[in-house]
């Protein structure tokens, strides 16, 4: 298998270095370009200002004209002029309409279970739809064109169930089973309802307020409101804090805010009451303390996207967010987290990463970045290859200038106990670099989406993964997402036991779930100054990240460090581990193709020829490399009754290991990356330090 990405696989695109370049020329080195990131108030290009201020905003007082989600009146009137003048917003209008123009040949959506209807439902389905009415409608408004309109009332009276095809079961046709579902498709309808208000005749505007309500609010006020229903378990607190508690709230906001003003039946008004404080206390407060998202890297998207819709629409639609992006204080560094969890290859991918993340993108960072003033997150995103969608016309400001990465730190270190990580890397616009990342922190509190995986890392050399994670098992496999117990059934699985990882497994067992590592980390403070793309961080350039895992190993002292050296042309993986009783087994998960001979693993990545070379410094006596099929431990316990084959196979994979004798040992790994034009005597090799004693400048 490929390590598993939220993109399939992406790469860093810069301002004038795409593909083509969307200026029409070619450069690394522009200092006017590439400055200081920056809202320019005086640029030439920029939006018009909202006419709607309300003096004090309610919930229920909408502005009197439409558009009122996401994207309002003066912004659809100004876009056809700022267009033709902006490369980025040409680009995207383009995409988008060729994503119309493949809607509008398809036929209707099936009804498509995936896996049952608590399984994964019909979420596919809805995303797809969502998708398919965005493109269409923002079609219709830039064209006038109303076969895309049509085309939108065909899809949506199928969705229904108002057409000869079976769509569902009603009155649950859109499944509360898997209140994912149900949020989608309120979202997509909400849309569709909005943005093409006045085109609609008024029988079809009464079908789809009338879909909205009895299929979608009618079910999410029930959810609110009778304590005995059970689809609305993301409402409550301890589950309330991830991508379904922002999903499912979103959708039905932005349905209530659509037909708010011509729903006779009050339900609109009655769920805007509902979602809204329940967001605040639980959406919102998503992103740990330092930005982290709680789930893992790749629900980011899912979470931040329903976040920045449902408070985007709540802000056009009447005036206020009323504290959807302030009552967190860390809600300014969520992209700061996306930043630098996103690699040059893909994700630091840990936990449920997985690559089936089609109908979202990171355009939150847009939204993010104008409504806190951090252009830096809007320059990042806008050369994305996901930022093309109908949210990114709107929440893109094009009066911004400069280079994301000006003056940006090449390393960072998120602290918080939930989630201790570091990102590390040897330049920002160069994806034939070197990036590593590592996390140690608590194993519970991420909604059954994460592995026992303290002191995991993954390493991108030349543009490949050479040590990579794998992602999301089967959600469908027996008891997946049971619970973050030590003995659940989730642990069974080979992804999701610290075998799976790229750690220590201590006795052939699983991590503590309860173990609290204590990090530390140090960095030079190395930034990339802007004016060129061009970067090679100086000899003196480091950074590194411990953990005292001995918690999370039930009490065998394990400490783990990593560091760059020789001028981040070099990683050293350092495991210490003291009178330990049980042996050890150090294990990493490649792609590549491994060699070992004695103390030496040469890595080759097919197709690329990237190659790295590992070397066990300062090896005790019998201490070596060998190599291992990803695949559960004979003596680990069975899998759940009736599920041996919902382990996924991990081909092409191959897990390089060190058996690790009982006792007091050190192992140093060093990974020489071959730099092209770099020679053996290039090469540094470390001293000997303890773990405890590692500062910026103790390899020196």
């Amino acid at each position: 298998m490929v390590f598993q990405s939220t993109l399939l696989r992406f790469v860093l695109r810069l301002h004038c270095r795409r593909d083509p370049c969307p200026c029409g020329f070619d450069v690394q080195t522009n200092s006017a370009l590439f400055g200081t990131p920056t809202f320019n108030p005086q640029a030439k290009l920029q939006w018009p200002k909202d006419p709607f201020t309300p003096t004090s905003p309610a919930p229920t007082t909408v502005r009197s004209d439409r558009p009122r989600l996401i994207a309002p009146a003066y912004k659809w009137v100004a876009l056809p002029s700022l267009i033709p003048q902006d490369p980025y917003l040409k680009s995207w209008n383009d995409t988008i309409f060729h994503n119309a123009s493949v809607a509008l040949a398809a036929d209707p959506l099936v009804y498509a279970i995936d896996g049952g209807l608590g399984g994964s439902g019909v979420l596919d389905v809805a995303r797809q739809m969502k998708m398919r009415v965005k493109s269409l409608a923002y079609a219709y408004r830039m064209s006038n064109n109303t076969q895309y309109a049509d085309r939108i009332f065909r899809e949506l009276q199928n969705g229904a169930g108002n057409t000869t095809n079976s769509f569902g079961t009603a009155p649950d046709n859109w499944n509360t089973e898997h209140f994912l579902d149900l949020a989608e498709f309120t979202a997509a309808y909400a849309i569709a309802y909005d943005w093409l208000y006045e085109y609609w005749q008024p029988t079809q505007r009464q079908a789809i307020m009338w879909s909205i309500l009895n299929l979608g609010l009618k079910w999410g006020i029930q959810g609110y409101t009778n304590s005995s229903v059970w689809f609305a378990w993301w409402r409550l607190p301890g589950n309330n804090d991830g991508n379904w508690n922002c999903v499912c709230n979103s959708g039905l906001t932005m349905g209530a805010l659509a037909i708010l003003g011509d729903d006779p039946t009050g339900m609109a008004a009655q769920m805007l009451g509902l979602t809204i404080p329940n967001a605040v206390q639980g959406c919102a407060l998503a992103p740990s303390t330092d930005g982290t998202w709680s789930e893992t890297a790749n629900y980011w998207y899912f979470g931040t996207q329903a976040h920045a819709e449902m408070s985007s629409s709540l802000l056009t639609a009447t005036g206020s967010h009323y504290g959807l992006l302030t009552a967190n204080p860390a809600a300014n560094n969520s992209g700061l987290y996306h930043l630098y969890v996103t690699g040059m290859t893909s994700l630091f991918n840990y936990g449920d990463c997985g690559p089936n993340k089609y109908s979202t993108t990171a355009n939150a960072m847009m939204f993010y970045g104008g409504f806190f003033n951090i252009p830096a997150y809007t320059l990042m995103q806008r050369d994305r290859i996901d930022a093309p969608e109908p949210g990114a016309m709107f929440w893109y400001d094009p009066s911004i200038n400069g280079a994301f990465w000006d003056n940006l730190p090449l390393d960072h270190y998120f602290d918080n106990g939930q989630d201790q990580w570091a990102s590390m890397r040897t330049s920002w616009t160069d994806d034939k670099g070197l990036y590593v990342a590592i996390k140690a922190g608590n194993l519970t509190g991420h909604q059954a989406h994460g592995d026992l995986d303290a002191g995991d890392f993954v390493l991108d050399v030349m543009g490949d993964r050479v040590a990579g994670e794998l992602g999301s098992a089967n959600y469908l496999a027996q008891n997946y997402f049971s619970n973050e117990t030590q003995i659940s059934d989730r642990w069974l699985y080979y992804r999701k036991r610290t075998e799976g990882q790229n750690t220590i497994v201590v006795n052939y067992q699983n991590q503590n779930v309860l173990g609290q590592p204590t990090t530390h980390f140090g960095s030079s403070g190395t930034v990339q100054p802007g004016g060129t793309t061009v970067f090679t961080p100086p000899k003196d350039s480091t950074a590194f990240f411990t953990a005292d895992l001995t918690q999370s190993y039930f009490g065998v002292s394990v400490k783990r460090g990593l560091r760059l050296l020789n001028g981040r042309k070099q990683v050293l993986l350092q495991d210490d581990i003291t009178n330990a009783n049980v042996t050890s087994q150090w294990r990493m998960h490649t792609n590549t193709t491994v060699t070992t001979s004695g103390t030496t693993a040469t890595l080759v990545m097919p197709g690329t020829g990237t190659k790295v070379i590992a070397t066990i410094l300062n090896a005790p006596s019998g201490i070596q490399f060998s190599t291992a099929q990803p695949v559960r431990y004979p003596t680990d316990p069975p899998l759940p009754a009736g599920d041996a084959n919902q382990d996924p196979s991990n081909d092409g994979v191959t897990v390089l290991i060190i058996d690790i004798p009982k006792g007091t040992n050190s192992i140093q790994v060093l990974f020489n990356p071959q730099w092209p034009g770099m020679s053996g005597s290039d090469f540094v090799t470390p001293p000997s330090v303890p773990i405890d004693q590692w500062t910026l400048t103790s390899h020196n």
